[in-house]
């Protein structure tokens, strides 16, 4: 454990979810570089879920009683932002605050387009072939109504910035999937259509996402810079958001009547 000092910041952990693919631990590393060069004072760490070492449990255990600032790389909300991270931040030694997901966010839209544009995908600039345009908005997918509510807000911010529909699907656990949004939106008349990664970093979602797209499919969201911003947004915004000590809400939330 690193020596700290009192006027030290609170560390930023980068919460993973993990995945068997080695490119998603390379990406998500190379993200964690571009905030350290951001801010080069500010300790940076990295935990997942599951999968990958090192597992949240034993990074915060790192840290010993130093305050922390947990920030899920993930999109929306589901089980893992509001059960499984608190529920290791309460387990932990460190004085710990857990940061919103990522999304919705209009960084998070700038890298959607800035993947989107990258891939080969320019917003039509004649209105006949903007009707046979859209894009479908790729993401994990998750039973919770909260996590389908945030990712239609950021395919609606996206389709703002594009000037075409954007079409919100899913790899698991909701509807549509990906190659049933982009059927219906052929038969709407739409065939130039493009696949929208909203994964932070490859994957086998991401991958088989991309894979029924009919053309242009997007990178994961990835080390791009407005990634790294948006990180460090999450950071400050959960440092000046007046939280229960989490071990305190995770007790409430365990003993509440079903």
């Amino acid at each position: 454990m690193t020596p700290r000092t009192p006027h030290d910041p609170p560390a930023l952990v980068l919460v993973a979810h993990g995945s068997r693919d080695p490119r998603a631990r390379i990406a998500v590393e190379a993200l964690m570089e571009r905030v350290r060069e951001l801010r080069p004072r500010l300790p940076v760490h990295l935990g997942h879920i599951e999968l990958n070492e090192p597992l949240l449990p034993g990074a915060l255990a790192r840290l010993g009683d130093a305050e922390a600032v947990l920030v899920p790389l993930l999109l929306s909300p589901g089980h893992h932002v509001k059960h499984d991270i608190p529920g290791a931040a309460a387990a932990a030694p460190a004085r710990t605050r857990v940061a919103a997901p990522l999304g919705p966010h209009p960084l998070l839209v700038e890298t959607l387009y800035a993947r989107l544009a990258e891939a080969g995908w320019r917003t039509p600039a004649d209105r006949a072939t903007r009707r046979a345009s859209a894009v479908v908005l790729a993401a994990a997918g998750s039973r919770d109504p909260d996590s389908a509510a945030d990712t239609r807000r950021t395919a609606r911010l996206l389709a703002e910035r594009i000037g075409v529909p954007v079409v919100p699907a899913y790899a698991s656990a909701a509807a549509p999937t990906v190659p049933d949004a982009l059927r219906a939106l052929a038969a709407r008349g739409r065939h130039r259509t493009a696949v929208a990664s909203c994964f932070t970093a490859p994957g086998r979602f991401a991958t088989q996402c991309a894979e029924a797209a009919p053309g242009i499919a997007a990178a994961p969201l990835g080390d791009h810079p407005a990634m790294a911003r948006l990180v460090l947004h999450r950071y400050e915004q959960a440092l000046t958001t007046r939280q229960p000590h989490p071990s305190r809400a995770h007790r409430r939330r365990a003993l509440a009547p079903a």
